[in-house]
Parts: C-alpha cells; structure tokens; sequence
C-alpha cells in the first residue's frame, strides 16, 4: 500500500507526541485547521491544546517561545508555514538558537526543530515560493535537512527530535502528494547524503524537490547511453562532501541542480568543494542548473519557465558531452 509524503510526515509527528511527554508542536493554523499543508490533521483531538498549540500571526513571537520551550526540557516542534515567513525569524533562529551552545560555553543546548514548506511550483507567487535553504545552511549551529522521499518525510523527524541542537528540516511543497510502498519506517541518518541512483558518466546532484525531475531525466538521458548517478544531497548542512567527491572520482562530470536562485546559491557552495576536493578529476566543466534570478510568477506558465525541469536538466548534462 502507497504512503504519501503527506501522510508520512503526520505519522511521524503523531509518532513523537506519541512516544515522548515532552514533544509538542506549535504554528500557525496547526491545529483545529489542521495545518496549511494538512500534516497535522486530527494532532489537536488526539493531544490536546496543551501540545498543539496554534499560535498568533508572529514567526518572531512562537519561533522565540520554541527557543524558550527547548531550553527548558522540552522538545518542540514549530511549523513555520512557509519559508517566506521564516524570514521574520531570522533573529531568533540565527542569532539565538543557533549560537547559544556557542555563547553558554556549552552550557546550553537548544533541541528544536523548525519545519517550513519550501519551493515553487504551486501557483502562490512571490511570497510563498522561494527557495532561501542555502541562507540556513550558511549558519553554523544548526543542522539543515531536505527530505525528498516519504522514507525521509519520516526518518528525519525521530533523528531531529533527538539533536541537542536546532535543527531546521525543509519540505518542498511540490512532494506532499508523491507516494511510495513503504513496509517500515525508521529514523534517518542526517549525516549522509544518499545516491539514489548509480552511474558511471556523470554525477547529478540535487535535494528536495527536484530529486523526482533530475531521476525522470537521468532515466531519459539513459535511452541514449549517458548514465547519470543521482546524490540526493538530504542534509544542507554540515555537506556531505565526500560522498559528491567519490562520485566524481567515477564519473568525471558534475551537474548541480539547485532551485534556489544561482547568485550565491547552495550549488555555487557545491562547486567550490568539487573544485577544492576534486578539480583534477573533472573531464568538463561544472554545470548547473537553477531558477531564473526573478521573483517568482504567479502566472503557470512563467512560473514552469523559471524553475529548473527535467528537459533543461536533460540539456544541460548532454552540452558536457558535447550531444547538442
């Protein structure tokens, strides 16, 4: 039976509160409207207001009341609804939870978890639609996931909840309807990249909601004998950079396919560790694919024509071998 990334996320949630006395979870609309995104359907009967608490209009105010949560022995989860907004936590995330270990002298820790939804692809303009995980993965003091599969919507909960230290977990808009048979689930090394699927002609590295378009072209790209091996990069921050450069060692070629904006982008950080680590072992230039440098459209159209797809992924990987 198919789980949905949607249903895989909630699981783990309910999973938490479940297990743990000190696990609650807090946003906005998250609980008798169930969540934004429909993760936290029926939390609120189950649990009770005490441990899901809807919040007021004010990411600074409940993302700061998390902060305080966590330091005094909780474990809290706080839903930010949409990366966007988490801009007006900023301070509370860069400034307090991620450098308060750092500033104690260890003396505290903060074990909190933000989740946001991230990315585009869903009509909702320009304030709800950007791509801004490479700004939290410039931020030493947290760690910074993506789960692309409904393995990881799960896995990377129970592994989160349990870090002294904040941890900041991403969901692409764009996979909460995407399914997959799952048997069992279990907690997820957020350490580790993951290669989702092995080549020998050229690496592809991607995260989030990408993973599905970069595997659809690397299946195209196959027909014609490129075989592209597939890193599903899973934690922004600390980089797994040793799994990208064995890669590389085997296929010799790199391509890097980021919605964020190119500027300053998390695959701008990528190539600078391929070239730093493994320059000598490249046969091709560094591609990359990202999102057009504008505002996201609200029109359908614009908004496909500025994010990366599957047959500008297919292009870009077969200009390395010179087959356009």
């Amino acid at each position: 039976m198919k789980t949905t990334y949607r249903t895989a996320v909630h699981d783990a949630l309910r999973d938490a509160l479940h297990d743990d006395e000190r696990v609650l979870l807090m946003g906005e609309d998250v609980g008798r409207y169930g969540g934004t995104y429909a993760v936290s359907k029926g939390l609120l009967e189950e649990f009770g207001p005490e441990r899901i608490r809807d919040t007021p209009l004010s990411e600074l105010g409940f993302v700061g009341v998390g902060i305080g949560a966590a330091l005094g022995g909780l474990r809290p989860i706080v839903e930010v609804m949409t990366v966007n907004f988490s801009l007006l936590a900023l301070d509370q995330i860069v400034n307090t939870a991620a450098a308060l270990r750092h500033m104690s002298g260890g003396q505290f820790s903060v074990p909190l978890v933000v989740r946001m939804a991230t990315g585009a692809g869903r009509q909702l303009a320009a304030q709800h639609s950007h791509s801004l995980e490479c700004w939290y993965a410039h931020i030493p003091g947290i760690t910074v996931v993506a789960p692309a599969t409904v393995e990881d919507a799960y896995g990377m909960l129970p592994t989160a909840l349990a870090d002294p230290d904040p941890v900041v977990i991403f969901e692409h808009v764009q996979l909460y309807n995407t399914a997959a048979d799952i048997t069992k689930f279990a907690p997820t090394d957020i350490s580790r990249a993951a290669i989702r699927r092995n080549g020998s002609d050229v690496t592809a590295i991607t995260y989030g909601g990408n993973l599905p378009k970069v595997l659809d072209a690397a299946n195209e790209l196959s027909l014609n004998g490129i075989e592209c091996e597939v890193i599903d990069l899973r934690v922004l921050r600390p980089l797994d950079t040793a799994t990208i450069v064995d890669s590389i060692r085997k296929t010799h070629r790199a391509v890097i396919v980021d919605e964020a904006w190119r500027t300053g982008s998390l695959a701008a950080e990528i190539s600078a560790r391929i070239v730093e680590n493994a320059f000598y072992e490249l046969d091709a230039p560094i591609a990359r694919v990202c999102s057009a440098e504008v505002p996201m459209p609200y029109a359908r159209h614009l908004e496909q024509a500025a994010l990366p797809q599957r047959d500008t992924i297919v292009a870009t990987i077969q200009d390395l071998f010179g087959e356009r």
